[in-house]
């Protein structure tokens, strides 16, 4: 648990080896089996974001294919995206209708 500085804010403890975020790069492909489908609204609005300012425009996004929630879920994030241009099924070797192609619009220089 965090120590109490003087402001009584709680800061990471000496120890700690998570003093700094890690830093990920971005890749075309994100997999959302980790996430929680409560999380999934703000992990693909955040990961559309990274993206865009990483400069890659056309994307993946694996949500798999079960019954279809997640699926559900990131299409209906990807209808009302401001950037998102078009997506579909992705092709069969890379995940068929448990993945889905994005292709999101370059902004103007």
């Amino acid at each position: 648990m965090g120590n109490r500085s003087d402001r009584g804010a709680i800061s990471q403890p000496p120890d700690s080896q998570f003093d700094e975020p890690v830093v990920l790069p971005i890749q075309d492909t994100i997999d959302l089996h980790a996430f929680s489908p409560k999380d999934i609204p703000s992990v693909v609005e955040e990961y559309i974001d990274q993206c865009c300012q990483a400069g890659i425009y056309e994307l993946r996004i694996i949500h798999g294919r079960g019954i279809g929630v997640q699926r559900n879920i990131v299409r209906s994030i990807l209808e009302s995206h401001e950037v998102v241009l078009s997506f579909r099924d992705a092709p069969p070797e890379a995940g068929g209708w448990g993945s889905t192609v994005v292709v999101l619009r370059r902004s103007a220089p």
